[in-house]
């Protein structure tokens, strides 16, 4: 006696949940790769972990790469759950039903991105704020200031190169940057002549220098080391070649570094204008 067929004759197969099981693959695939995104992709994202800045901007990354994960699977595997379980069949050419749109699934797809929008700016902007701009050009005024005390340092772009003045030891300035480990620093940034951009990538900072604005930026360098400084902004012919070394030191080594660049170059430093978070520059100097 042969077996019963499951499906009567002439009768189609019953088709599957669609949606459930496609909803579980997309769990199970975000539940399994959000964690290996984080832990395997997470710390090679953004800056080092040189200053309490880019160690702030590495977790902002990895958050986002967290949250993205699971949309960007929902994308791939609806893609490719379509494209196995509604594959046309070969040599057949059949249109497939109009479909004029789905309120329920609208609204979900609205309501849901609209959440996650909003909570990334909620969250995006509680970060600004709470760690004084992460390392970015607050303006002249920046809204919120780290307490205690800070090491000022004017940046001054030029075309083509950093300048860096130290206001608290008595106006030298200098052709490198050198910073104290663990020390806040508070870095006053301008231009003499056209817009450039003052990035330390290592330190998570970057902010404009524009000519006649100051432009306030915080970090807290964390770890002695040294690290690049280029200008992010096209600013003229010689703009790939505007690059400075910096270094993070320790206090003893910064303070006997800072003397010696204040008696070594005290004749310049008698001929400078005198310290200003601004300078007007001449005219022939922008046409340069």
């Amino acid at each position: 006696m042969s077996s019963e067929s499951s499906v009567a004759p002439g009768l189609a197969p019953e088709e599957p949940n669609h949606w459930r099981r496609f909803l579980s693959i997309w769990v199970i695939a975000s539940v399994i790769g959000t964690p290996l995104i984080v832990l395997l992709v997470g710390p090679l994202l953004g800056p080092s972990t040189g200053s309490e800045e880019a160690g702030g901007q590495h977790t902002i990354m990895t958050v986002l790469a967290a949250v993205a994960t699971p949309v960007f699977m929902l994308v791939v595997l609806f893609i490719a759950y379509s494209l196995v379980y509604f594959r046309q069949e070969k040599g057949a050419a059949l249109e497939g039903p109009a479909i004029r749109g789905n309120a329920r699934v609208q609204a979900v797809w609205i309501v849901v991105t609209s959440l996650i929008v909003l909570g990334l700016a909620v969250y995006g902007t509680y970060e600004l704020e709470d760690h004084y701009g992460h390392g970015s050009g607050s303006g002249p005024n920046p809204l919120t200031v780290p307490s205690g005390p800070k090491l000022p340092v004017q940046v001054i772009a030029q075309q083509w190169l950093f300048t860096y003045r130290y206001p608290t030891y008595g106006g030298v300035e200098t052709t490198h940057l050198e910073l104290p480990v663990d020390q806040e620093v508070e870095f006053n940034v301008t231009s003499l002549d056209v817009i450039h951009s003052f990035w330390a990538y290592k330190l998570g900072v970057k902010a404009d220098a524009n000519p006649g604005a100051n432009n306030i930026a915080f970090v807290k360098p964390t770890k002695e080391e040294s690290f690049e400084v280029r200008c992010a902004e096209l600013c003229g012919i010689w703009h790939g070649a505007m690059v400075n070394p910096g270094k993070v030191v320790s206090a003893t080594a910064f303070n006997t570094w800072i003397h010696e660049q204040q008696a070594r170059l005290a004749p310049a430093t008698k001929a400078l204008p005198s310290y200003s978070k601004t300078y007007i520059p001449e005219p022939t100097r922008r046409a340069e």
